[in-house]
């Protein structure tokens, strides 16, 4: 297979000339000399296929911190040449330890210099909470990768948002664009509290024009009726839920016919399987190599033993990053996030295993 050509041309004589034959004929024999080359003559690989600057981190500047809730901080990252993002993406947070965390994107898309997240502490969590609420102060850096959209805001011919607590974040931009866009919308927003729930003197004002802001504490209402919200909607109508695990099954087991569901969700089970999941084999069809997954390991951290290239992030099947392309095999998907077309033909390898005994992935 020839080298690609590149748009660089150099004019080069005499003893320049050499030089410059005697360090292709080295690029040459160092690429010929890798394991990966020649690679097989397969389809285009889909395999880690990220937006440009998903996976590069940037170092942000914390212009800005404060609390828009109880528990909840806000933070305000400034830094040059931020790439754009519409409502319902997320970026990494590298945190101090390295340890990474998903967040979305609540600011404002038409501010380039400025990304926007808030954190509501988790004492129960792995400590990312905990660490962004010490650790992240005004006038110090933290690394952000991304932004990255698995939660789109869709054209339709209505919206129904249904948030609890802390998820409000990533509908809260596009509570505003639909807002303003003038289409027809209601939110039904719960929480344990008045008191807990971010945002919430924004979005009453937003929704102040035709009652289409409910809001429902705990402390004083219960639980939020979502069959009742979600009865005598219109086919076209987009429903949009982003919460605790229970409030988006009631959701889904409500969902009228002829509207459709957009899930998002901010937690997830823990990486890698269970201890009763069986071992398997990993063929990396382009690397000419192949791994055992031991039962309780993620294909993951068996494919990074041989390929520590492989990019990955949250570990608990949300963020996509470690998205492959799987060639052969049959995948026991384990993820909240793959579109049925996705899972097709790719698995998210940090949480997801096989039920064939072997998986051959794109790698």
């Amino acid at each position: 297979m020839p080298l690609p050509r590149t748009r660089t041309a150099l004019l080069v004589t005499g003893a320049g000339a050499g030089a410059a034959l005697l360090a292709r004929r080295a690029l040459r024999k160092r690429v010929a000399a890798s394991p990966l080359w020649p690679m097989p003559a397969l389809e285009e690989p889909t395999s880690g296929r990220s937006v440009r600057g998903a996976t590069t981190t940037r170092r942000l500047l914390i212009t800005g911190r404060s609390s828009p809730a109880e528990g909840v901080v806000q933070l305000r990252l400034e830094g040059p040449g931020l790439p754009r993002w519409e409502p319902g993406a997320h970026i990494d947070l590298v945190l101090p330890s390295g340890a990474v965390r998903q967040y979305s994107l609540c600011g404002d898309p038409s501010d380039q210099g400025t990304y926007t997240v808030a954190v509501r502490l988790d004492e129960d969590g792995r400590g990312g909470s905990r660490e962004a609420h010490a650790q992240l102060h005004e006038g110090e850096e933290v690394g952000v990768r991304g932004p990255r959209n698995r939660f789109p805001l869709v054209g339709a011919d209505g919206y129904l948002f249904v948030v609890g607590g802390i998820g409000i974040t990533p509908v809260l931009p596009m509570l505003r664009a639909v807002a303003a866009s003038g289409a027809p919308w209601r939110l039904l927003y719960g929480g344990r509290s008045r008191a807990t729930l971010p945002f919430l003197d924004e979005i009453e004002k937003l929704g102040a024009d035709g009652d289409r802001v409910t809001v429902v504490p705990q402390d004083t209402s219960g639980h939020p009726d979502v069959a009742a919200a979600l009865a005598g909607l219109a086919p076209g109508t987009a429903v949009y839920v982003c919460g605790p695990g229970p409030l988006m099954d009631a959701v889904a087991a409500a969902l009228p016919e002829g509207c459709t569901l957009h899930l998002e969700r901010f937690a997830a089970g823990a990486p890698g399987g269970d201890a009763d999941a069986g071992a398997f084999e990993v063929e990396l069809r382009r690397s000419e190599r192949t791994v055992s997954v031991a039962a309780g390991q993620s294909v993951l951290a068996a494919v990074r033993e041989e390929l520590p290239h492989v990019s990955y992030s949250c570990e608990q099947g949300f963020c996509g990053t470690c998205q492959q392309r799987v060639l052969e095999g049959e995948i026991d998907h384990r993820d909240e996030l793959l579109t049925d077309a996705e899972r097709a033909d790719s698995m998210l390898i940090c949480v997801s295993r096989c039920r064939s005994g072997r998986l051959v992935l794109d790698l």
